[in-house]
């Protein structure tokens, strides 16, 4: 899999008050950059939860969302970085 990066890495908010769009991109690659499994949210613009997963401890995930949709996590060393998979 190939990916472009469309923006800095940055943390991840810890409620979905702080959660981000990452510059309103479709897919996010999450990195867990802590030793246990961390939960990763997204929610829609209404703030309304669509779904969780669980990232394993050091985990990467690619995330697809909406553009509108945000991205929170349990603890703010899981980070979030906006990218265009090929």
């Amino acid at each position: 899999m190939k990916m472009r990066l469309l923006g800095a890495e940055a943390a991840c908010g810890t409620s979905v008050g702080a959660a981000s769009t990452f510059l309103n991109s479709n897919y996010v690659r999450i990195f867990n950059n802590t030793n246990s499994v961390q939960v990763v949210t997204i929610a829609n613009a209404s703030d309304v939860t669509l779904g969780s997963i669980k990232v394993a401890a050091y985990g990467t995930e690619i995330l697809y969302k909406e553009t509108s949709d945000q991205i929170f996590a349990a603890v703010n060393t899981v980070f979030g970085t906006p990218v265009f998979v090929d």
